[in-house]
């Protein structure tokens, strides 16, 4: 009977110990890329649209992009270019495990001067942070 008890006590020791580990959650390391998009409304061709892809080891890509404007307006073909290259990078990371995270954006525009214009600068910047386990 003592042995019996001793079985049951030694059984449900283990299931438990089973029952605990194998539900315990799992912590995943990852590594992070950042893909940062600058597209300049400088009209022209004056600014500087570039995409940066970095990392945390301090690696930079950097790859000319088109400005939003030319001298006569808003330039289409140009956005369309810019959209073809993000979308080509993000197809790209995705193709090599990288997991599309957070896609942050903003504006900078300076400040409207005494004669109501900005001086036809600013940017539109967008960045794509990526992650895949390690």
């Amino acid at each position: 009977m003592k042995t019996n008890k001793s079985l049951w006590i030694a059984a449900l020791v283990v299931l438990s110990a089973i029952g605990f580990f194998a539900f315990r959650p799992t912590q995943t390391a990852y590594e992070f890329k950042l893909v940062t998009t600058v597209e300049s409304v400088v009209p022209g061709g004056l600014g500087r649209s570039r995409m940066i892809t970095s990392d945390v080891s301090g690696a930079i890509e950097e790859k000319e992009m088109k400005n939003f404007f030319s001298l006569v307006g808003i330039n289409f073909k140009n956005i369309k270019e810019n959209d073809g290259m993000i979308t080509d990078k993000i197809t790209q990371m995705t193709m090599e495990g990288w997991e599309l995270q957070q896609i942050t954006s903003g504006v900078y525009s300076p400040p409207v001067t005494s004669d109501a214009t900005s001086g036809g600068t600013g940017i539109f910047i967008t960045r794509y942070l990526f992650r895949r386990a390690k």
